[in-house]
């Protein structure tokens, strides 16, 4: 059997197997999900998996780089993937994607421990993470000078906008009364 068939065949394995389970999902024909863990848990992930055209013989491409992991440690990420992707070695050639989100599903436990049991521990390390990311851009922020004007210029700033900081409704608008007073009317200039 070539890749194609034993893909097909796996497709409908798989399909046959996760009916009904809310946590696995199929995206397309060859990306396939699965949630660990209940929704609002600090604690739970999507892997997901994506078939290429010479899967089962050579790996699928495994990843965590989906918006609803962004939650989880680098770290923790990165043990995950390693896990999987050494499991997956062992079952090259071989329909491999149940036995890869079992194999997860059995040691959970190891491969999140890590991972911050509550949402304000996720968010403190985060802020710990991006606290570098701040002071660099605070000290960029400090070496850039602001405009010095004097107090005419300001005024003269204060006076063309309103209290949200825009120019008025109509202040470019010509005056037609005005500008036809200064030029003349059409029936007066060809006289």
């Amino acid at each position: 059997m070539g890749d194609i068939e034993l893909q097909e065949e796996e497709r409908e394995v798989l399909l046959s197997i996760y009916e009904g389970d809310a946590a696995f999902k199929q995206l397309n024909s060859t990306t396939y999900q699965y949630k660990y863990g209940e929704d609002n848990d600090p604690r739970s992930f999507l892997l997901e998996i994506i078939w290429h055209e010479t899967y089962p013989t050579n790996k699928p491409t495994i990843s965590m780089e989906t918006f609803y992991n962004k939650h989880i440690l680098p770290k923790v990420k990165e043990k995950i993937i390693a896990h999987v992707e050494a499991e997956a070695e062992q079952w090259l050639g071989c329909a491999m994607t149940y036995t890869l989100f079992q194999s997860v599903q059995e040691r959970l436990t190891e491969l999140i421990e890590e991972q911050q049991a509550s949402i304000a521990d996720v968010s403190i390390q985060t802020a710990k993470l991006n606290l570098d990311d701040n002071n660099q851009k605070e000290e960029s922020a400090k070496k850039q000078k602001k405009e010095q004007l004097t107090k005419s210029q300001k005024r003269r700033r204060w006076n063309k906008v309103d209290s949200k900081g825009e120019k008025p409704r109509g202040w470019d608008w010509v005056d037609i009364v005005k500008h036809l007073s200064q030029t003349g009317s059409k029936a007066e200039q060809e006289t």
